[in-house]
């Protein structure tokens, strides 16, 4: 017979759980009652497909085009920068470091997150922005590449732990194989133990790319906010999120250009539950693999 305390605390966590759907459930509609109403005056093909974003002109166009090419070129860059050093990172936290300093690092290296991105958004303001000016010879340092990696910084703490946890996770029959028959320890980490942690690397992938589409702050200070069409990581751009934040406080509630905001969430929700349910598929196929091992 389970004791009432038990009871309690197993009907609060099942609660909780409930809670949490539903709020994430009300938030998806809320969003869906406000950017729904745009399609009222606007066609979802002009929506998806302009490539103007002039919400204010006369009459107002509301192209999301530049802006999703804005976050899709500072998450590229973000991932092509933190993944392979968030890699190395973690295979050498958890294969060839020693304990104790293993310990330090990846305190440090999680410790980034707990840096606010308002305070690395004015960090590349007043250092990396005026190097990559010097640098390239731009007009402005404000660009997608000074994005790119400051969000690379931000997204580092999430891949570089749940790789090494998925590395630490490997069954240590495979390492000692591999190395009984004669594979040095590096031969061992590209062909036995980085392939066996594959799904667990493919989800940090994934929650580092929902980790950094989904950053406001430092993007709208560092990425220039220019709502044009980008062709190289060197030029100003806008991100969705950057749009959100710079533009609510202008829309006159009840106006399309305040709908078109909340449409753009809608865009921004669908996309991070995608991001998320293939990293949590990914998470749960290599916990399923390692079981069935």
């Amino acid at each position: 017979m389970r004791r009432p305390f038990d009871y309690i605390i197993e009907k609060l966590v099942f609660f909780s759980g409930v809670a949490s759907i539903l709020f994430v459930i009300l938030i998806f509609v809320f969003l869906l009652k406000e950017g729904l109403s745009l399609f009222g005056e606007v066609s979802i093909q002009s929506f998806l497909f302009n490539v103007n974003w002039f919400p204010i002109s006369d009459p107002p166009q509301f192209g999301i085009v530049p802006l999703l090419l804005g976050s899709l070129f500072v998450t590229l860059g973000a991932i092509v920068i933190a993944v392979p050093m968030g890699l190395a990172a973690a295979i050498y936290i958890s294969e060839f470091a020693p304990r104790w300093f293993a310990n330090i690092l990846k305190t440090g290296i999680e410790l980034l997150a707990a840096i606010p991105s308002i305070v690395l958004g004015f960090i590349g303001i007043v250092t990396l922005a005026p190097f990559l000016k010097t640098v390239f010879r731009l007009p402005s340092g404000l660009t997608a590449l000074a994005g790119s990696i400051m969000l690379a910084f931000m997204a580092m703490p999430t891949i570089v732990s749940i790789i090494e946890d998925a590395i630490v996770s490997n069954p240590k029959s495979y390492k000692e194989g591999s190395l009984a028959l004669g594979a040095t320890r590096w031969q061992t980490v590209y062909r036995v133990t980085i392939p066996a942690a594959s799904s667990g690397i493919l989800a940090a992938i994934m929650l580092g790319i929902g980790r950094v589409i989904g950053e406001t702050m430092a993007v709208l200070m560092i990425t220039g906010n220019a709502a044009v069409i980008p062709t190289s990581f060197l030029q100003p751009v806008r991100t969705l999120t950057a749009t959100i934040a710079a533009e609510m406080g202008e829309a006159v509630a009840g106006s399309g250009h305040y709908y078109s905001l909340f449409a753009i969430g809608i865009i921004l929700f669908i996309i991070s539950f995608i991001i998320n349910l293939l990293a949590d598929l990914f998470l749960h196929r290599s916990r399923k693999g390692k079981r069935k091992r």
